[in-house]
């Protein structure tokens, strides 16, 4: 028997690992399912979810797991449903079972873009399928390069901490195995094992802005910084993680003894919120903003909230999307703003 190649063996032990920690994402509805329970890979049939597909199929069955696919078809172009079809074929001949193919509904997106409207409507139609099929858990086939990727589009638009942190490796159903392994490794894994992944057009269109990422300024910086900035990036991400769920817990455990109920909002004590660190001070006021009124703050809003905390001198309210911010005596009340219900 020749030896396994390194690539082949990176992507298993990487699914592995992600199927031996796969029950916290167990659902109540895969518990009560007879028989070993589902996990399902995320398939385009690109070189990243061939690879984990691939591995998934080897794996499952001796981590006691039944292991399928679904293929999203997002209809974005000409021919989609072929490709789908024989992402779905590949699938099979895996082993995977079941293989389900499903339509992404994208309609007219979020107004965030193609990019994020795909994205949510991939996300829906994953989900979609894990309950219909009774799955515990879907596999993505997220890679260190989009990782690196992801951090870098973070950091050019000057966001905090918890979006420099990336891709969770986890979120509910959803794992990603592969986001210590390269790009370069999945493919390898793919001609290892004689799998033909399919190459997306969009990978290669600079009018995405991912795209420049990946084909022009990661090359650039490894160029001019040498090599090894994806695993860097992606290293930073993890860091970035870390201090963020720790943030987060910190606000978690004291964000009780801070609120109250004021009339028709929020009230927050002043002296609690002026003693806290500004991390923690403006995840607070982020954390209620969106607890109570489904509001996400953004920089500029939470800092212009939080000088009514630290620089208060008099000023009135203040208004910001989705709710109001005013300093009242030792308490700090946010109230909401509706928009006024158009005219029949």
């Amino acid at each position: 028997m020749p030896p396994l190649d390194p690539a082949v063996a990176e992507t298993r032990v990487a699914v592995r690992r992600a199927l031996r920690g796969s029950a916290a994402a167990t659902t109540e509805t895969a518990e009560a399912a007879p028989g070993p329970p589902l996990v399902l890979a995320a398939l385009s049939g690109g070189a990243d979810s061939l690879a984990l597909a691939a591995a998934l199929a080897f794996e499952a069955p001796r981590a006691g797991f039944r292991a399928g696919a679904v293929v999203v078809d997002h209809g974005l172009q000409a021919g989609s449903g072929h490709v789908a079809d024989r992402a779905a074929e590949q699938a099979r001949s895996l082993g995977l079972d079941p293989v389900l193919v499903r339509r992404a509904d994208i309609g007219g997106g979020r107004g965030d873009g193609p990019e994020a409207a795909a994205r949510a409507a991939r996300y829906a139609a994953l989900e979609a399928a894990r309950i219909a099929l009774g799955a515990s858990a879907v596999l993505t086939a997220h890679s260190r390069d989009d990782q690196a990727e992801q951090v870098l589009l973070a950091l050019a638009r000057g966001s905090g901490t918890r979006a420099v942190a990336g891709i969770p490796p986890a979120r509910d159903a959803i794992l990603r195995p592969l986001l210590g392994l390269s790009r370069e490794t999945t493919e390898r894994a793919c001609a290892a094992q004689g799998l033909e992944p399919w190459r997306d057009p969009h990978n290669a269109d600079p009018a995405y802005t991912r795209v420049r990422v990946r084909s022009r300024v990661l090359p650039l910086l490894e160029r001019e910084l040498g090599p090894g900035i994806a695993a860097n990036l992606a290293r930073s991400a993890e860091l970035a993680r870390e201090d963020a769920d720790a943030l987060d817990a910190m606000v978690a455990e004291v964000i009780e003894d801070l609120v109250s109920h004021a009339e028709g909002g929020i009230a927050v004590s002043v002296p609690a919120l002026a003693a806290n660190p500004a991390a923690l001070r403006n995840r607070i006021i982020r954390a209620v903003a969106a607890a109570e009124f489904d509001a996400q703050l953004s920089r500029e809003h939470t800092l212009a909230i939080a000088a009514l905390v630290t620089d208060w001198r008099g000023q009135g309210p203040i208004d910001v999307p989705g709710l109001q911010a005013q300093r009242v005596g030792a308490r700090l009340e946010l109230t909401s703003r509706r928009r006024e219900d158009p005219q029949p």
